[in-house]
């Protein structure tokens, strides 16, 4: 098991090469993580580099796409830190950024706490939990120069290719009436339309929420009020690239966009 400095180094050490734009092959071997617990720990370092609280959580390979897309073999979780959050309408800098992708998705935000317990939550009681609905863009990147290769534990403590954000305003229509599952979001870019799937997450975005919340029960971790839980692309990954704008409608639950330079 990993110990104390161990752990302290390998967040630096990844924090540094994304502070930086730069990338790294592979953690060296005493850094590296060898499982889910360790990772896990490693990426739970990041949030001291933060000035201020978490945002939120993120859900990477919540598809069938998103698993490819990163060799992976099923959801993990990271962290959104403030500072990564761009305004709807905003732009953000491609600087750095190898991975190079948009994804569009469905965002909730919590009401109330869902603690760590001993027992699982239904997806009723994590809804319960759930104060509004959003609709989103995360633009991941990861700091491994071969990402495809780097394995789970070492994506889970790259934060889960957590990079930048966009959050659009809560939705006023009546979300919890809604099948999630056959919202197909339309994002636009350069001229082209791509349509997106809700049952591309995870077969449902509030089951996505629901295996969140449980992945962070497990760790010890709650799920704390006013958070932001992002669920996964609904849309295989997009390529973009600097000049882009992506705009993505989700319907009657609104819209959201971002432009890139």
């Amino acid at each position: 098991m990993q110990d104390r400095h161990q752990i302290a180094s390998a967040s630096q050490t990844l924090h540094d090469h994304w502070r930086a734009g730069t990338k790294l092959d592979v953690l060296d071997n005493w850094l590296r993580p060898q499982d889910r617990i360790e990772a896990y720990a490693i990426q739970a370092a990041i949030e001291r580099f933060s000035t201020t609280h978490l945002f939120g959580w993120k859900i990477a390979a919540t598809s069938e796409a998103g698993q490819k897309h990163i060799n992976v073999g099923g959801p993990m979780a990271g962290r959104i830190l403030a500072e990564t959050v761009i305004p709807d309408g905003g732009t953000a800098s491609m600087a750095g950024n190898e991975m190079r992708v948009a994804e569009p998705e469905f965002a909730f935000r919590m009401r109330t706490d869902l603690p760590s317990r001993s027992t699982p939550y239904t997806v009723s009681q994590v809804l319960d939990a759930v104060d509004t609905l959003h609709p989103a863009i995360e633009i991941p990147d990861s700091r491994f120069s071969d990402f495809v290769s780097a394995g789970d534990a070492q994506i889970i403590a790259d934060n889960a290719c957590a990079h930048l954000f966009v959050l659009g305003p809560a939705t006023t229509a009546d979300w919890r009436a809604r099948d999630l599952v056959e919202e197909r979001p339309v994002t636009t870019l350069r001229g082209q339309q791509f349509v997106g799937h809700g049952k591309n997450v995870l077969g449902d975005p509030r089951l996505a929420l629901t295996w969140l919340a449980n992945e962070l029960r497990q760790l010890g971790v709650t799920l704390k009020a006013g958070r932001v839980v992002t669920t996964g692309t609904c849309h295989p990954p997009l390529p973009i690239q600097a000049g882009d704008f992506c705009a993505v409608d989700f319907g009657v639950l609104g819209k959201v966009s971002v432009g890139f330079e």
